[in-house]
């Protein structure tokens, strides 16, 4: 039984002797169009501060995920975040199944792993194909996690670099940029690399700044470059939850100087709980930020984090850091 159908019943069964119950639950409902926005970046774009993330789709069904996106709509998320490996394809196809129809209403991201040029344009095509649009108004090199890949990206005469370039030139994209969340060393060798990207996205969260932390070293040179940011891994793939609340873990990414954050989400009611903190966010201040990294530094780390580097890698990265410059 879903969540809401579950809270529904309950409340019909009680609504007699629980009057005072039935009045917050009226006033908790959600409110289409509710959702701050903030200008992302460069691109000049209003995004909500919360964005509806493909990621997670294949850990439900197609009619699951359609009913997801539909409702993100509908209450006024504006960005919506892809990939063309999730799911195989299928998550890019399941917006193609429902984002059509408010084309120019919405901002449509999707991702390439590829590091040449031929190989990212054949990507970039079956993407606009699975997402039954013309453009995608951000597209990004995805998953950068070794030092080695920014002389691939970037190679002359066929590096994946001149595919983004000529997307964006040709209106097959809007904006440029890339992703990661393995290593912020990585993050910060291609950002020295290129300095014409409009956006940027990385891990944020309560437990990052106690190890590599991309609070710490990345954000501040996005936020010079003027770059749109974006935040991912809100929740720690859940794991904070076990010590902290989702509206702690979601205010403290917003608290940060970032444009929005993807939310990857399983039901219809998880996005709801998301909007509703999002429609309700106060920025903590910074004795609150301070307070919730003190209670996240027993968490911080590999085991938490297993998406970063392990540590006994971590050496190797740093001597080929400085050895390519």
């Amino acid at each position: 039984m879903k969540r809401r159908t579950f809270v529904g019943s309950i409340f019909a069964g009680l609504a007699s002797a629980s009057s005072s119950f039935a009045a917050r639950l009226q006033s908790s409902k959600l409110k289409a169009g509710d959702i701050p926005t903030r200008v992302f970046g460069k691109t000049g774009e209003a995004l909500t501060i919360i964005g509806q993330a493909g990621g997670r789709f294949p850990l439900i069904s197609r009619e699951e995920a359609k009913a997801i996106v539909r409702r993100a709509y509908d209450l006024g998320i504006n960005y919506f975040d892809n990939a063309h490996s999730y799911w195989d394809g299928q998550s890019e196809e399941v917006y193609g199944d429902v984002l059509p129809a408010f084309r120019k209403q919405v901002f449509i991201t999707t991702k390439s792993v590829k590091r040449t040029r031929k190989e990212a344009e054949e990507q970039l095509h079956l993407s606009l194909k699975r997402l039954k649009t013309d453009y995608v108004d951000l597209w990004q090199i995805h998953a950068v996690n070794e030092l080695e890949e920014v002389q691939k990206v970037f190679s002359p005469g066929g590096g994946a670099i001149e595919a983004f370039e000529a997307a964006k030139k040709a209106g097959k994209c809007r904006f440029i940029g890339f992703t990661g969340h393995r290593d912020p060393e990585v993050h910060l060798a291609f950002l020295k690399a290129y300095d014409k990207y409009d956006t940027i996205l990385m891990p944020l969260h309560i437990a990052d700044p106690g190890y590599l932390s991309f609070e710490n070293k990345v954000l501040p040179w996005a936020q010079e470059r003027g770059l749109g940011i974006q935040g991912m891994k809100n929740f720690g793939n859940a794991k904070l939850m076990q010590n902290f609340s989702a509206k702690e873990c979601l205010s403290y990414v917003l608290s940060l100087p970032i444009h929005c954050t993807a939310i990857g989400c399983t039901t219809v009611g998880q996005l709801e709980d998301d909007i509703r903190i999002a429609q309700q966010f106060k920025p903590y201040n910074a004795q609150q930020m301070v307070a919730l990294r003190e209670r996240a530094k027993g968490l911080a780390g590999p085991r938490l984090e297993d998406w970063k580097r392990q540590p006994e890698t971590k050496v190797a990265l740093g001597r080929a850091s400085y050895a390519g410059g």
